[in-house]
This record gives structure tokens, C-alpha cells and sequence, in this order.
């Protein structure tokens, strides 16, 4: 069983590299100092005695601008965000979506754990030359045992190599992701699969211009019918010739067939299972379901979170 590993880094702090989607064309030449002190209009004098003290302590400058007041940890995050081009969220808005730890806390042990997995995804998925996929599913045998929060974090993680990324909640049976971006949910993939398609369907996430969602919209009574339907094959054929990544969350294997379904129509899985609550035989059954079929195991993935 091909297993991922996602190694914890040591917290990186303002010394790593970041993207965001705010600034101008030109921030990302600008020095950190010089973004500082425009964000929060800083005085002449300001700047004078931050310079002092960074050059007094060998510390960086915002470093020293967080100790002298005259700014926050906060102020030097979203100043390295649009030095970098990364997509950070400011911290009056993690209450937003806590779940996302890969926007909210990008330094994060946890955020480097998704970006260590993209890393070994990216080789067996996408950048596969022997059998290159653009639809990876995400799928588990149980519900509770963080699929869709892996998810959302993973598509958050990829849309930050620039690629137009697209996370599409196919979990017909209990959806989350419109809960855990915050995005509408009148209108989405069921409508789509029953024939009552709209155009505003797959919805841009806000603070990461390379993400894309598309909901469940109205809960289905047939969730299994309509994801065996031509359609969905039809539509992941699609979206995988306009996007990037496609990431595909799903129903948790006990409630039936949908998960192995989505995976086929995908072509590759990734299997998510939870330390010390999923249950070895649930885990085999799942893995031998997909792999007896026409589906790729990408690898299995232990949450500890």
C-alpha cells in the first residue's frame, strides 16, 4: 500500500518565502521595511529608530517593529504575504473559516505538513509522466476522519503554486466545504447532475484568486444515482481540461458506493484515514475496492489532527 509521509518542519516565521493576493505589480521588489512603513504609516522618526534597533539587536525589521510597537506580528505576515505574492488571510478574519489552516496559518506546523504532502502529490499525481491525472479524489472510510478538512487544506496548498486549482464537493450526502469557505450554496454540483445547471456554479474563493470551489448546492435525494449519471464523468473531464488541480471531496465509504465512483471517474484517489479511531479492516476493504478497480491509490494519509 503506497502510504504518504508529511514531515512536520520547524516553524518558519517571517524568514519564508510567502505569496499573497494583495499589493500592486511591483510589491514584491519592495522591501519588507518599505511595505511596513507604508501599511502603517510610519513616520520618518518611526522608521529611524526601528532601523536602530534592528541594527543594535541583528534582528530583522519586523522583528524590531514588533518590539518597539510600531507594529504587529499580523502587520509583518500580510507584508511578507505581498512581498511574495501569497494568499494570507488577517487574523480579524480566521474566525471566518477556522478549518483553513493552510490561508489562516500559513507558518504553521500543520500548514507545512499539507505542503510536505502537495509535495509527494504533485509527483504521483500530477506531474506523473507515466500516467498524468489533473482529478485526484479524496476519499475515507468514515465519516470523522478529517476528509473534508484535508481537502479544503490541500486545495488551498496547491492554488498556492499559482495553478488554477478547483475543489469540488461531491459529498452529496452531507456537504461541508460551502461552510468551511463561507460560500453560497443555493445553486451547485447537484443542480448540475440533474440537468438544472447555472453558470454561476463554481465560485471563486476570496483572498486566493488561483482557488475555485464548487458546492453541492440542494442535497439530493439520489446522491448514488446521479453521480454514476454520464454527467459526472462528463464534467470531471472538463474541469480537468480547465483547470490545473482538481481536488474531489466525497462521502465517507459506510455510506455506500459514491465514494468508489467519484474515485473511478477521477482516475486517482487518496485514501484519508484517523490515529487511533479508523479501523484496519474498514481501511483494507476501502483500499481493495479501488484498486480492483479502474482507480490509482495515490496513497494512504494518517491524520493526526
Amino acid at each position: 500500500m503506497a502510504k504518504f509521509r508529511a514531515t512536520v518542519l520547524q516553524d518558519v516565521s517571517d524568514s519564508s518565502p510567502v505569496r499573497s493576493s494583495a499589493g500592486t505589480s511591483d510589491v514584491h521588489d519592495r522591501s519588507i521595511g518599505s511595505i511596513i512603513a507604508a501599511a502603517r504609516d510610519l513616520s520618518a522618526d518611526d522608521v529611524e529608530r526601528v532601523l536602530a534597533y534592528q541594527h543594535e539587536k541583528g534582528v530583522r525589521f519586523g522583528e524590531a517593529a514588533i518590539a518597539l510597537g510600531v507594529a504587529s506580528t499580523d502587520d509583518v505576515l500580510l507584508a511578507l504575504a505581498q512581498q511574495f505574492h501569497y494568499p494570507y488571510v488577517p487574523e480579524e478574519r480566521h474566525s471566518l473559516s477556522p478549518e483553513l489552516v493552510s490561508l489562516n496559518q500559513p507558518f504553521s506546523a500543520q500548514a507545512e505538513s499539507f505542503r510536505a504532502i502537495r509535495t509527494q502529490a504533485m509527483m504521483r499525481v500530477w506531474n506523473d509522466t507515466k500516467s498524468p491525472s489533473r482529478a485526484l479524489a479524496v476519499v475515507s472510510p468514515n465519516t470523522g476522519d478529517g476528509k473534508t478538512f484535508f481537502a479544503a487544506n490541500m486545495a488551498i496548498a496547491l492554488a498556492q503554486l499559482g495553478g488554477r486549482t478547483l475543489l469540488v464537493d461531491a459529498d452529496l450526502r452531507g456537504p461541508r466545504q460551502h461552510q468551511v469557505f463561507g460560500l453560497k450554496n443555493d445553486v451547485g454540483l447537484s443542480g448540475v447532475l440533474s440537468g438544472r445547471g447555472s453558470s454561476q456554479v463554481v465560485q471563486q474563493v476570496e483572498g486566493v484568486p488561483s482557488l475555485f470551489v464548487l458546492p453541492v448546492g440542494v442535497t439530493p435525494p439520489n446522491p448514488l444515482d446521479l453521480l454514476e449519471r454520464p454527467a459526472f464523468a462528463l464534467l470531471m473531464r472538463e474541469f480537468s481540461a480547465k483547470f490545473d488541480h482538481v481536488l474531489v471531496d466525497s462521502p465517507a465509504a459506510q455510506y455506500g458506493a459514491d465514494a468508489s465512483v467519484i474515485a473511478a471517474r477521477c482516475g486517482t484517489a487518496l485514501v484519508i484515514a484517523r490515529k487511533g479511531s479508523s479501523r484496519i479492516g474498514a481501511l483494507q476493504d476501502l483500499v481493495a475496492i479501488l484498486t480492483n478497480g479502474s482507480t490509482k491509490l495515490a496513497g494512504v494519509i494518517m491524520n493526526e489532527y
